[in-house]
């Protein structure tokens, strides 16, 4: 590698590892002063501070990971074209595409990163960014008004009013069973909670209900601990299961879904292809961020930032949107995933030949 593609390399790489360091302790200073009242009041001891804090790092470093990138390639591509090194090297007989050698090298080096954050580290952080949340932060009236209703199987169905996943207790726990379409037996609990030492469930003032030809039968127990026929997943919401689950854990559960005929597959499918359409995104942005950013402009390095920040944010509205189209809708997961990063991917090109020229 010649001492050209190590000097923009190392200028790629350190600009974007600077603006996370700089960024990172920005969200976490905001987000302590706006939750140290609670932190306080709850009274958590400091460990659970900082691990809070750790997992909030790696959550929100996974989210933000594209702005990040495509600022920092902005920023240090509009000075290098201020300085005029940009004319430079292309005057030495360097091509446009060969410029961007490096910067597709740094871009391998941060979609590898980007690849295994969100496959592996991302979501085991925002498992603990969520369990603290919901224990110490969150309003107790919006998490027990979480009603969960899963069909578990061809011939069952739970209902739960709330579920609380660091205390694993949920109220108002139903389970029926059918045969076809005629429900045999129902079994109703005032509480649910899992017992992790023994793998099964403890049920406070226990109904089983049969349901008879000519007269129903009822068997009363205070408690009992017993097995079921699901796991904790199926009494977490959605979107929060998604987020926690690893490339090959949330494949598995998908599948699992799909046989049980689960009306939230379109939002897990969305955060499974989201973990292989960012570290894609990484190129298309780079491109993007060189070819507005290479050229000496009047108004300088301002005008590009205005420019780049405009793109970004079109692209996080893009995401956005067609995330939740995809989410509350029969909108293929794939496309909406998918449809920023080619509608982006077009741009870049056209960006790129312009710039070229």
């Amino acid at each position: 590698m010649k001492i050209f593609d190590w000097y923009i390399l190392k200028r790629y790489l350190l600009t974007f590892f600077l603006m996370l360091l700089l960024f990172i302790p920005i969200g976490i200073t905001v987000n302590l002063a706006e939750k140290i009242d609670r932190i306080l009041e709850n009274k958590v001891p400091f460990d659970e501070v900082a691990a809070y804090y750790f997992d909030f790092t790696i959550y929100f470093a996974n989210l933000l990971f594209p702005l990040f990138l495509f600022l920092s390639v902005i920023w240090f591509t509009s000075k290098l074209a201020n300085n005029t090194e940009v004319i430079a090297f292309l005057s030495s007989g360097i091509s446009f595409f060969r410029f961007l050698r490096p910067y597709f090298i740094g871009g391998t080096v941060i979609a590898i990163v980007a690849l295994f954050l969100g496959m592996y580290w991302a979501p085991k952080a925002s498992k603990g960014y969520n369990e603290f949340t919901y224990k110490y932060l969150s309003n107790k009236k919006a998490v027990q008004s979480q009603y969960i209703y899963q069909q578990i199987n061809d011939d069952e169905y739970i209902y739960v009013s709330n579920f609380d996943s660091n205390s694993m207790r949920g109220n108002n726990f139903t389970l029926e069973h059918f045969d076809g379409n005629k429900l045999e037996y129902k079994i109703h609990a005032s509480a649910i909670r899992f017992i992790e030492k023994d793998s099964n469930y403890r049920l406070s003032n226990y109904y089983l209900r049969y349901i008879g030809k000519d007269h129903d039968s009822i068997i009363f127990k205070r408690r009992i601990d017993t097995l079921l026929g699901f796991d904790l997943l199926d009494l977490t919401p959605p979107k929060y299961v998604a987020e926690t689950l690893t490339v090959h854990e949330l494949s598995d559960f998908i599948k699992r879904e799909e046989a049980r005929g689960s009306s939230n597959i379109n939002r897990y499918k969305v955060v499974q292809y989201k973990k292989w359409s960012l570290p894609v995104s990484v190129y298309i942005l780079t491109i993007i961020a060189v070819a507005v950013s290479s050229i000496k402009r009047r108004g300088g390095m301002g005008v590009n930032l205005a420019f780049g920040i405009v793109i970004a944010m079109v692209y996080v509205f893009f995401d956005k949107v067609f995330g939740v189209m995809a989410e509350q809708s029969d909108f293929p997961p794939v496309v909406a995933v998918w449809f920023p990063n080619f509608i982006f991917g077009i741009l870049a090109i056209y960006l790129l030949f312009n710039a070229k020229r």
